[in-house]
């Protein structure tokens, strides 16, 4: 059944991994998860070529909220400007290059905490200590240098490749999917960053399939699918997604009452997205929930873990109760999911361990790894 030819490299591997048809497809080679001279290739030619997500539009409510974020080794800064538009820059000092603001917070100006050099909200220059004795200098001439960014139904996506295709093109299809559900209103949360000890395609592939929710989310959604009245349909170049119709195990997953856009199996119905590289998107009537991933070397991931309610859940009186419910049960998932993809990692490292067979359910693992395999060069 294996694949595995120690005389092959990582690429190759995965090559001949994908070249199988579905219906034949084991899981990707183990070397795709620990090498890490496939994980330098994944920095150059995924994560600094495609759309990655920063997080949502609305957490940056008012000019000067911002957030960073690190592409392949590159520190980006996202921010929302004194216009109101969200826009994305490099997070590095013109002057003697420090990094400059951390975190996320709000500020009226980015000031460089080395010597104070002071840049509006646009990225330009306005002010720099003690420099009128270098001729050379020109105030006007300097800027933080921009980063593309575009915000699509409510995600802030940024992109190092000034020749990437626009999100909204590239992820036309995931419109005509969820349209009815107006992603673009709901409003996040939550949002929380934390770093586990897996591959980051591990935990990518542990939200594409739902074959696992029954055993490893036994004690908390395991009982409200399904998995034979579930299906997973080929995936598109840019994404992949597989559906659930909920039970009324848990009301919060079923549209609200005064909901009227949703019909029929659309008021029970979750949708699972996984915008390619590292964006998973969990969208139900009555919340959503996201992972975006950065990868941390092999064996690492780091996690920026948000989410909340849908429009009219977040506007009933009882919202706070809502809230609360939804955030415990997801913290509880995610610990579950934690334990689940470490332990997953733990076994791709053993000598002894060999990737199986592929389930009907794992349609967007495959998927998944030729989408991998047609980025690498």
């Amino acid at each position: 059944m294996t694949l595995h030819d120690p005389a092959l490299s990582p690429t190759a591997e995965l090559r001949a991994n994908v070249a199988l048809p579905f219906e034949q497809a084991v899981a990707m080679p183990k070397s795709v998860y620990t090498s890490p001279e496939f994980a330098a290739l994944e920095q150059r030619h995924i994560f600094a070529r495609d759309w990655l997500c920063a997080g949502r539009a609305d957490a940056l409510r008012a000019p000067g909220d911002y957030l960073t974020m690190d592409i392949s080794g590159e520190p980006i800064l996202v921010l929302r400007d004194q216009d109101g538009i969200v826009r994305a820059m490099s997070n590095v000092c013109r002057h003697r290059m420090s990094t400059l603001l951390e975190g996320r917070g709000t500020t009226r100006s980015i000031v460089c905490p080395y010597h104070a050099w002071t840049y509006n909200l646009d990225g330009t220059l306005r002010a720099a200590p003690a420099m009128t004795r270098n001729d050379g200098f020109c105030k006007d001439r300097i800027a933080l240098p921009a980063v593309r960014c575009e915000v699509w139904l409510g995600w802030i996506m940024v992109t190092l490749n000034p020749d990437a295709p626009p999100v909204a093109d590239r992820l036309a299809g995931v419109s005509d999917l969820i349209g009815p559900f107006q992603m673009e209103a709901y409003v996040e949360s939550f949002r929380e960053e934390f770093r586990w000890a897996t591959n980051w395609k591990v935990l990518a592939e542990n939200f594409m399939e739902s074959y696992h929710l029954p055993v490893c989310h036994a004690g908390t959604i395991g009982g409200h699918v399904d998995l034979l009245k579930m299906s997973c349909p080929e995936g598109l170049p840019a994404f992949n997604f597989h559906s659930i119709v909920k039970n009324d195990a848990l009301d919060l997953a079923l549209a609200h009452p005064a909901n009227m856009r949703l019909k029929g199996d659309q008021r029970r119905t979750t949708w699972l997205l996984s915008v390619y590289p590292s964006l998973m998107i969990t969208l139900s009537p009555g919340y959503f929930w996201y992972l975006s991933l950065t990868p941390d070397g092999p064996g690492h991931v780091h996690v920026v873990f948000g989410g909340g309610l849908a429009p009219d859940y977040a506007a009933d009186p009882a919202s706070a109760d809502h809230f609360a419910r939804l955030k415990a049960l997801l913290d509880k998932v995610n610990a579950e999911d934690k334990g689940c993809v470490e332990r997953v990692y733990r076994g791709l490292c053993a000598g002894l361990a060999d990737p199986g067979p592929l389930s009907h359910l794992e349609r967007p693992n495959y998927d998944f790894a030729r989408y991998i395999a047609g980025m690498m060069p």
